[in-house]
């Protein structure tokens, strides 16, 4: 299917899984092109790249080198399920006899062909794939990557590689879209309870895991955080490896502590060896946690030691996970992806852990309206360990509005004083109005898109500090 084709065209390019497989195909000198709904900072570099964009849901807007002729072996049209039904450029490629495929199925086609590295959970994903990839860079060949963040050491979500046969990939269990691949090694983060409104019940997402883990190739390895609830499909031939922060795993790391540069220090216990005073270039126990799985998958992969120290070191982390955008006496900016429970009490905690007693205000924006809905009292919970809240409205994204469902369902759950709900776009100016010291954006939404303003305002407000 994506070999034969010499026209791409992506309908919601400027998802951050479809723009590395859209820069892939320009990688490889294909025509590429796309619609999507925004411009952002993310389309305006593909189109930096070569890649042409849309942001008209109009069907004359679609190249007409594409349309020409009619479909064909030599023009793939991919889509997203975040893309609506409705979309007019959608509907035009499926009446007019193109076969549109989904993301999930091309990523599955790219990554099946060599030595698959799938990276699993309902959060965690993102991080530890890039730092696998990270470390598998310091190999000969390196590898093939696409990412579901910007890495900061490669300022994109792709790798190529013109020698290696190892992919690394995210498999993503929204839609089931894991589904479709069959890796080597397989990485499972966590297992918490999400995307109901695809599976129904927690029961039916823990199947869903197993069916993945039980699609590792004859002779591969899963490896999982140890904790998650996964149950090994029966009659599977892969191994199973357990990773953790503390004793008790096949892949552990324990003894941490802080260096006087502030770079965080660990020894990672291994089957049948150790490797003491490891340094990793992000800060957290959470990302050492991230570190031993990648470092677990590096080692499967045949990596040796000094790889593994160098690449931990280099490591420059991923734009939105942890991203710190100002650190200083007084005014602390943190930006965060999170957007489930799980992850918005990681971050938090993070925070409390490395910035201590210092105030700090949490910005979050609830993604998905099943979602706000399914977890509101996780979520109020979560957001309890702040000391001060300033909650957004719901980004929809793929979702039509529930009625009864807005932001304040989380709201009135939180047991705080200190707290205000708000326009996304009147953020800087509540902000700015706070006496702040470590604030932390959250969300999956477009929350991303006033950064930026938030980073004006705090460091026009302390620019005496």
């Amino acid at each position: 299917m994506a070999g034969k084709a010499d026209m791409v065209y992506f309908v919601g390019a400027g998802g951050i899984g479809m723009s590395s497989l859209a820069r892939y195909f320009n990688y490889l000198g294909k025509k590429v092109a796309g619609y999507d709904l925004t411009c952002t900072p993310l389309t305006r570099k593909l189109e930096y790249e070569g890649i042409e964009l849309t942001y008209t849901d109009d069907v004359n807007t679609i190249p007409t080198y594409f349309r020409a002729g009619g479909p064909g072996t030599d023009k793939l049209v991919v889509y997203t399920p975040a893309i609506p039904a409705s979309n007019h450029i959608l509907r035009w490629f499926r009446s007019n006899g193109y076969n549109p495929v989904k993301r999930s199925k091309l990523l599955g086609e790219l990554a099946n062909q060599g030595r698959g590295v799938a990276v699993a959970g309902t959060h965690g994903k993102t991080s530890v794939s890039t730092l696998i990839a990270h470390l598998l860079t310091q190999m000969p060949g390196g590898c093939n990557a696409f990412l579901g963040g910007i890495s900061r050491n490669y300022d994109s979500n792709l790798l190529v590689s013109e020698t290696s046969d190892i992919y690394v990939v995210e498999a993503d269990e929204y839609d089931r879209s894991f589904l479709q691949l069959f890796p080597s090694v397989a990485v499972i983060t966590s297992m918490d309870p999400d995307h109901l409104d695809i599976y129904g019940n927690y029961e039916e997402m823990a199947r869903g895991f197993s069916g993945f883990a039980g699609q590792v190739k004859e002779g591969g390895t899963v490896i999982c955080k140890k904790g998650v609830p996964l149950m090994p499909p029966a009659g599977g031939s892969a191994g199973y490896l357990s990773y953790a922060v503390g004793s008790g795993a096949d892949y552990y790391a324990e003894n941490l502590r802080m260096d006087s540069d502030g770079t965080t220090l660990f020894d990672l216990a291994v089957p049948g060896n150790r490797y003491s005073d490891l340094k990793l270039g992000v800060p957290g126990r959470f990302n050492v946690e991230n570190a031993v799985a990648a470092a677990a998958v590096a080692l499967t992969c045949g990596m040796e030691e000094a790889g593994i120290r160098k690449g931990l070191l280099s490591f420059s982390g991923i734009y939105r996970r942890f991203d710190i955008r100002i650190n200083r006496p007084g005014c602390v900016l943190i930006d965060d992806y999170a957007h489930h429970p799980a992850e918005l009490t990681a971050c938090i905690t993070a925070v409390r852990e490395i910035f201590g007693q210092r105030k700090i205000t949490g910005v979050f924006q609830p993604h998905l309206y099943t979602r706000t809905r399914d977890f509101a009292s996780g979520f109020a919970e979560s957001l309890e360990n702040l000391d001060e809240l300033v909650l957004l409205d719901i980004y929809p994204a793929r979702e039509e509005p529930l009625r009864g469902v807005t932001s304040r369902l989380i709201y009135e759950k939180v047991r705080m004083k200190n707290k205000v709900m708000c326009g996304r776009e009147d953020l800087p100016l509540v902000i700015g109005k706070m006496d702040t010291d470590v604030v932390i954006t959250m969300g999956a939404g477009n929350i991303d898109a006033m950064v930026e303003p938030v980073m004006k305002v705090l460091l026009s407000k302390y620019s005496g500090i």
